[in-house]
């Protein structure tokens, strides 16, 4: 059978809860080894974009007195509007939320080349920051270079899934523009067919497509992953493993 590699990163745990419902569908056909690991945060706390929401929390506590500029702002409604897209996305509690997840995530093994090497498949799952992949998940691929240069993962077969605040802040975009480094690496790419998921034709506010699957966090990142979701999650990943062991076994 095939070795199945779960490879992601979480910053709200919507991810880490779809990585868990993938691996389960990894593991459908017996005998396939399923790896789940995380790709590490950004080693100074200093680059992680999280930390702008505990400077939001920080700076509302002292509450200084308004400037001239900021007062005229609110004559003109922009720093009520302001006021209200920050209580929409509830900053304050973001980085409470953060901690906790990152904390509940530490006996998650660290991805490694190794563990890419490893597998026969390999699935992807990150958030969507602007139409793309976090920097972490960046930075982890060209670390991975090497495996580049050498072709230890061409001809594997991956897929992604991931988290985006609503249906319409980018988890298809950031699939296609994420499926391209991939492709450098000369992998072969896995998605969710239309037959096999009925659940994302539908007019209800859920993730997922021919693309991947993916979670709506969101905006305050408050949502759980939709019964739906999770289990088109699993799809995916008994997909990619099937794909995996066919391509194994016939050695292509």
């Amino acid at each position: 059978m095939a070795n199945i590699l779960v490879v992601y990163y979480s910053a709200f745990g919507h991810v880490y809860q779809m990585a868990q419902a993938v691996a389960d569908g990894a593991e459908r056909a017996d005998g396939n080894a399923v790896r789940i690991v995380r790709i590490a945060e950004m080693e100074s706390p200093l680059n992680r974009t999280i930390n702008l929401d505990r400077n939001k929390q920080e700076e509302e506590k002292v509450q200084p007195e308004q400037s001239e500029f900021e007062l005229k702002q609110d004559k003109t409604g922009q720093g009520e509007a302001e006021r209200e897209l920050s209580g929409r996305f509830r900053l304050r509690d973001r980085y409470s939320k953060y901690e906790a997840v990152l904390e509940q995530q530490r006996e998650i093994p660290v991805a490694t080349n190794e563990d890419l090497r490893w597998a026969d498949g390999i699935l992807w799952g990150f958030p969507t920051y602007y139409g793309m992949m976090p920097a972490q998940v960046k930075l982890f691929l060209e670390f991975a270079g090497e495996l580049c240069i050498d072709g230890a993962l061409e001809g594997k077969p991956t897929g992604i899934f991931n988290s985006t605040a609503s249906i319409h802040t980018g988890h298809e975009a950031t699939i296609l523009t994420s499926m391209v480094p991939l492709f450098h690496f000369g992998m072969i790419f896995v998605g969710l067919s239309y037959t096999e998921n009925p659940e994302y034709l539908t007019a209800d506010a859920i993730g997922c497509s021919p693309c991947g699957a993916s979670t709506l966090a969101g905006p305050d990142s408050s949502l759980l992953p939709d019964k739906r979701e999770l289990i088109m999650a699993a799809r995916l990943g008994e997909r990619v493993a099937n794909v995996a062991a066919a391509l194994k076994q016939y050695k292509i």
